[in-house]
This record gives C-alpha cells, structure tokens and sequence, in this order.
C-alpha cells in the first residue's frame, strides 16, 4: 500500500521535474512510510526512498518505516543536505505546509546554493484526499466510537450540569472504548454560548429551556471522527425551533446533493443559499465543512471559495450553522464518504430534534 501511495509522487517528480521531494509533516510521513513517532523526515526521491530521524525513534522506525534507506540524525538539516549532496540531487521540493520560516532558513543557510529549493502546496493536496478501504474503515470505527460514547453520556444532559462536565465524561468515555486521543477540544456551548461556533467547554451550568451544542471526536489507527449534535434541555422557545429546523434542513438538503463530480462550491451554496432565504445568512459566517482523516481539518475545505469538485472517496463534513449573539445557535454535522452517486454516511448519530427531559 505504500508503494502504490508512493506513485502519485513519482508522476508529480516528472511533472514538477524534480530529483527529490522532502516531507516534515507527520501526517503525509505516516501516510507514505508508516511512521507515527512525533519527529522525522521523509525523503522520496526518484531512485529510492530515505527516512531520516532522531536516536528516540530509531529503533520504532525499524518496525514501522516502509523505505529504502533509515538514516538516524543529531542535527537534523545538516544531516539532510549531506544525504541530498551524496545522491547528487539539484532540484529538491519539500512540504512547504510543514516547515516554519525559521526552519526554511536555516535549511537554505546550510544547503547555501547547493540546491533549487520548490516549493510544493497545492501540488501535494490531492495526496491524500481519497481514502482507501483500509482508511475508510478506520473512520467508520472512531465514528462508531463516537456513538457508543454519546449513547452514555447523553442521560447526564440535564439542567445544573456544567458543560465541562459533559466534555470530560464524553473524553473518559471515548478513551475507555479505546479511542486514542481526543480529535480537538470538545465543544459544548448552552444558552446564549451556543452563539459561539468554537464555544469550548466552560463552567456554565445548562439550564432548562437551552439548546446544547456539543462537537467532539476522537482518533482511531490515526484517523479521526467529527460530529455535531444540538439538543433541547426541555422546551425551547418557538425561535430556537425554528432556527434549528432550518439549520436540519440546510444539512439535510446539503447531504442529498452530495455526488462524485459535484463542484465544492456549489455543495456549500445549497446550505448557504437556503438559510438566507430564511433570513439567517448573515449569522452562518464559516464554511459548509471540511476532509477529514489523518487531520481532523484537512483537504478539501468545503466552502464557497473552492474551486474543487468532490471526487469519489473523498471524506468530508456537512456542519451548517447559525449562531445569533444573545440569543443561541444551533450547528448539526455528520462526515460523510463521496461515492459515485452520492453520499455514505461514516457518523451515525441521529440528527433530528432532539427535546431531552428534565
């Protein structure tokens, strides 16, 4: 699977007329070598494959690497531009994405004008933007995960329980069913907090009558889950209704005009466009979604600047939301995989109006 991972970049060395191509960031590493360690470098070059990386992580890269050559470094850069010099490579890209200016630099000082650095950004985000069944049944299981957890946790939503509270039983939950780490900080946001779209887990208490909505995922095998779920504390008043069964609606019809070759923009536009006719469009201000795999947030960013059409395999989030200050908001979002005529759903929590009682 590596080596057929690895194709995509023999064809771009070609296209890019390039001798080598350097990766610093971790997922990309993972994905084409197998490493999960937290410091390394992965050099694929026309000829043969090199993994370079630290004493902690030799003997683990041993195992886990799949490349021609491992090489150990105590200076990293250094021992890079060594390795680049012997195989004589002139024109060398790295993952522009993964690397600070402080660590371009000092990779330029050291290599002086030994090499033509390029520059990859777009070149390299289709990489990973189909997922292989492997991929794909990994999501499926941190999505399950997600599920079992929200199943347990659900019953202590109820009026004088913090929000941190529930963000701390859904982490200890989800790491008991065996999920890795949690894919970001869980939101949880009741009341008038619900305005906020990334309203973090704080010491407010729910009370009656609020809408709660909590975001939250974990990792399985490296891939993640995502989802979102708004539910009422008892009765909610007739205008969180109605902005929640708009917000269902945008998701819902969003979902059905998911499909291999559809234009990203215009997918968003379908949510977008229904919630302003509503009247709400001024308070939906981020994108429809985003992929999801090795990252939480990676290609494709599903929203109205994109100039991309979805491709079968792709995993994606449908999130619509309207978030309206004083008052609350309301965010519902399932990922999804793309298939030739539509859509599989990986997340499985129910979606509907939801009035939990008290």
């Amino acid at each position: 699977m590596i080596a057929e991972r690895s194709t995509y970049l023999l064809d771009l060395l070609k296209i890019e007329k390039l001798d080598a191509i350097l990766f610093f960031g971790l997922p990309n590493m993972r994905y084409l070598s197998g490493f999960t360690g937290t410091d390394g470098v992965l050099l694929i070059g026309a000829v043969e494959t090199q993994f370079f990386t630290d004493s902690r992580y030799q003997e683990q890269a041993q195992n886990q690497v799949s490349t021609d050559r491992i090489t150990c470094y105590k200076n990293k850069f250094k021992t890079i531009v060594e390795e680049l010099q012997a195989c004589g490579y002139r024109r060398v890209g790295f993952e522009a994405a993964a690397i600070n200016v402080a660590q371009y630099e000092e990779l330029t000082n050291i290599s002086r004008d030994s090499f033509e650095w390029v520059s990859l950004t777009a070149q390299l985000q289709l990489l990973r933007a189909v997922k292989s069944a492997d991929e794909l049944s990994a999501l499926k299981q941190a999505a399950s995960l997600n599920q079992q957890a929200f199943d347990i946790v659900m019953p202590l939503i109820k009026p004088g329980v913090t929000e941190l509270k529930i963000a701390l039983e859904l982490e200890y939950v989800l790491k008991q069913l065996g999920g890795e780490i949690n894919a970001f900080d869980f939101i949880v946001a009741s009341g008038s907090r619900g305005a906020l779209p990334h309203g973090i887990a704080s010491d407010k208490r729910i009370q009656e009558g609020e809408l709660v909505t909590i975001d939250f995922g974990t990792r399985i095998d490296g891939y993640y889950s995502d989802e979102t779920v708004t539910l009422a504390v008892g009765e909610v008043d007739r205008n969180l209704r109605q902005i929640f069964d708009i917000v269902l609606e945008a998701h819902d019809s969003a979902l059905a005009a998911v499909c291999s070759g559809k234009s990203i923009c215009g997918l968003d536009a379908v949510a977008r466009d229904f919630i302003t006719a509503n009247g709400y469009g001024q308070y939906f201000g981020h994108g429809l979604g985003h992929g999801v795999g090795l990252e939480v947030h990676e290609f494709p960013s599903v929203s109205a600047y994109s100039d991309k059409d979805l491709m079968t395999g792709m995993v994606i989030t449908i999130e619509p939301g309207i978030y309206i200050p004083e008052l609350g908001g309301v965010r519902i979002e399932d990922t999804v995989v793309v298939t030739g005529d539509g859509y599989q759903s990986i997340t499985t929590i129910p979606k509907q109006f939801k009035q939990l009682s008290t």
